[in-house]
């Protein structure tokens, strides 16, 4: 019985179509689309997009990030907050008796319908097959654990051969490292068999647990197209730039993307003022929730919440040091928060409202300055002359291997003096304002000197790029 209802399954979906695949560049630093086009992986996070929302609010998201420049959309199919007991939109539950060999044709007919219409909008899904609290973990979660090396083979093989021929990045993980041998060989059954379903026709990599990197266990995994890390929310001014630096240096070469930075409106260091051993409705003391079940007190967050600045400095910090990838988040967002409901991590606003937040129209101004330029730049702090600082000092720059661009971000807007021997010929010199995506002429300078620099304004909030291209 559990091999007729896989079989019709896989067989309901297959349709030949054209689909915007994803490949590694021939020097493996970057991803880039199957014509050979440099591909700015500029994501956001949507974890609980196919288990919370409907169609119709899935398509009002997909439009609304469409229009600010993303695209990569991360979402889950056996979503994090107990996606296999609670029912989607349409109450449908992802397997019959919690089988993963048994997949519930009505909960992947609204998984195909979300797909279809971010294809429709030349978006990708970065397709998360489960949340890492599936299976075993040093970090338990609402799961239940219900994978094996067995049923997650065949699991890959149906996603895999459902989505064959759809714009798609595997992600695997969700979450969560790996804790043992036994572990990951369930992960490699699952990445065997999602490439024995699709025939090796999407990239695959691998979602951790915060401040680390699917390098970490997984590297010399044949299987794992390119890296990616969670720099997490624990503080301001994360030195994301070593983590992107630590997968850039490997052997061998992969590329990296940062899949799980600060997230816009998510309390910093959250969970040192919240007990996640309750029910999410007991989490945080009474009065710091109004009637809706957004924050009201958000003085009970003593380290505050993280903002749009926040969202510049670690994606640009991220691209300077090796990065071919960023992926936005947005603390409403990622659960699809809705109002009157309980709440993973308390929310300062729903999140149809989120979608218009200050940060997510910045990644605008990401694309629009890194588009034709992160792929031909390569980390080089050597163009800085003197301290490049450290924290919310710090001063990132890159550097074309032709000496024909350099890009030198100043996170409070800090003077700086830079080795115009390291470019070729006169060099013309901007200022790119990473908060209104708009450029300001310096001038032009001869590539014999040490020049220096100072940006129109200064301090926190104040972020600027130098941007130094050959005339």
């Amino acid at each position: 019985m559990k091999k007729t209802i896989l079989t019709i399954t896989l067989i309901s979906f297959i349709a030949i179509s054209s689909f915007a695949q994803l490949q590694v560049s021939k020097n493996k630093r970057y991803l880039e689309t199957n014509d050979g086009k440099p591909f700015l992986w500029i994501g956001d996070t949507a974890w609980e997009l196919f288990h919370r929302l409907n169609r119709e609010e899935a398509l009002e998201y997909l439009k609304n990030r469409k229009a600010k420049g993303i695209n990569v959309i991360q979402a889950v199919v056996l979503a994090e907050r107990d996606g296999l007991r609670i029912p989607n939109s349409y109450g449908a539950v992802p397997f019959i008796d919690l089988d993963p060999t048994q997949p519930n044709e009505a909960y992947f007919e609204h998984v195909d319908f979300i797909v279809n219409e971010a294809e429709k909008l030349d978006l990708i899904i970065g397709m998360l097959p489960t949340w890492g609290d599936k299976v075993f973990s040093e970090n338990p979660g609402a799961g239940p654990i219900v994978f094996n090396k067995e049923n997650a083979a065949v699991f890959g093989e149906f996603l895999g051969n459902r989505y064959k021929e759809k714009p798609i990045v595997w992600i695997l993980g969700g979450d969560r490292n790996i804790a043992n041998e036994e572990v990951l060989k369930i992960w490699r059954s699952m990445a065997t068999g999602i490439k024995k379903g699709d025939g090796g026709n999407h990239l695959i990599t691998y979602h951790p647990r915060g401040n680390s990197s699917s390098s970490k266990s997984l590297h010399k995994e044949t299987w794992l197209d390119f890296n990616m890390y969670q720099s997490g929310h624990d503080e301001r001014f994360n030195d994301v730039y070593r983590l992107a630096a630590n997968d850039y240096n490997l052997t061998p070469v992969k590329p990296t993307i940062d899949g799980e930075p600060a997230y816009e409106d998510i309390a910093v260091k959250f969970w040192d003022h919240m007990d996640f051993s309750k029910k999410e409705t007991e989490r945080v003391p009474a009065g710091v929730l109004d009637t809706d079940g957004l924050i009201k007190d958000q003085s009970h967050f003593k380290d505050g919440f993280f903002d749009d600045y926040d969202v510049r400095v670690h994606a640009y910090w991220n691209f300077l040091a090796g990065a071919c990838g960023y992926t936005y988040g947005n603390n409403a967002i990622w659960q699809m928060y809705k109002k009157g409901e309980p709440s993973a991590i308390p929310a300062l606003y729903d999140w149809r409202e989120s979608m218009d937040c200050p940060g997510a129209f910045d990644l605008q101004h990401v694309r629009t300055l890194l588009e034709d330029k992160f792929y031909k730049i390569v980390p080089d702090q050597s163009i800085i002359v003197g301290n490049t600082g450290e924290g919310e000092d710090r001063i990132a720059a890159a550097l074309s291997n032709d000496g024909s661009l350099a890009l030198v971000y100043l996170a409070k807007g800090q003077p700086v003096q830079i080795d115009l021997n390291k470019l070729q010929g006169k060099v013309k010199a901007s200022w790119f304002n990473t908060r209104n995506g708009k450029y300001q002429k310096i001038g032009k300078y001869k590539n014999d000197k040490v020049a220096s620099f100072t940006p129109p304004s200064s301090g926190i909030g104040n972020d600027w790029m130098l941007v130094l291209e050959s005339n």
